[in-house]
């Protein structure tokens, strides 16, 4: 987290080199599998995963913190412009799911489920200066994609479940809202945060 950057190519190289260069070279030295498997239970937990993930992007897009603060990086709906943001932001996601469920998680099985318990706090360290909805969110969030990949013995739910999740976002921002702002406000108006 030291290793500064200024925008989304300097974040696409440290993210590659940390997350998933790092964690790969462990994971090889060590003899370690760290999720980078594809059969058909993955495939299976990817889609529930993303099904179950999807409304909460959906919903999210609709609040003013995450409307203010999302897309991350300069990008517009034209789609020229808009895919290769989308590809970047995935390959970030990636790099975030190898480091934090593939090293963390999959990684430390032989820990038994506890394992997913492993990674919930620096993961909300990482999303501290996020809108305060989605570090709220952060930690359960961190569980139950572990606990997904961990069942899995595959990052792969996680890996599609936040990176489409995060290209969905950022799409979603870009145009109005699906569901009324002042509704989702309404909705969460019992939450102790700004929304």
């Amino acid at each position: 987290m030291t290793w500064d950057v200024t925008g989304l190519t300097d974040r696409l190289l440290r993210d590659v080199v940390v997350y998933v260069l790092a964690p790969l070279a462990l994971a090889a030295r060590h003899g370690r599998h760290i999720g980078f498997r594809v059969d058909r239970t993955a495939v299976r937990n990817t889609v529930l995963l993303v099904l179950f993930v999807l409304p909460f992007y959906v919903v999210g897009s609709s609040l003013p913190t995450v409307r203010a603060y999302y897309p991350m990086w300069e990008t517009s709906a034209a789609l020229r412009e808009f895919l290769p943001h989308a590809v970047a932001q995935f390959v970030i996601a990636l790099a975030a799911e190898t480091y934090y469920r593939g090293l963390l998680c999959v990684g430390v099985r032989e820990l038994g489920f506890k394992s997913v318990f492993i990674s919930p706090v620096v993961y909300a360290f990482h999303h501290m200066y996020k809108p305060p909805i989605e570090l709220a969110l952060s930690g359960p969030t961190d569980v139950l994609f572990g606990a997904v990949d961990y069942e899995s013995e595959s990052i792969l739910p996680s890996v599609v479940a936040h990176g489409a999740g995060l290209a969905v976002l950022d799409w979603l921002v870009l145009h109005p809202p699906l569901v009324p702002t002042e509704r989702v406000v309404r909705w969460l108006s019992w939450l102790p945060i700004p929304v």
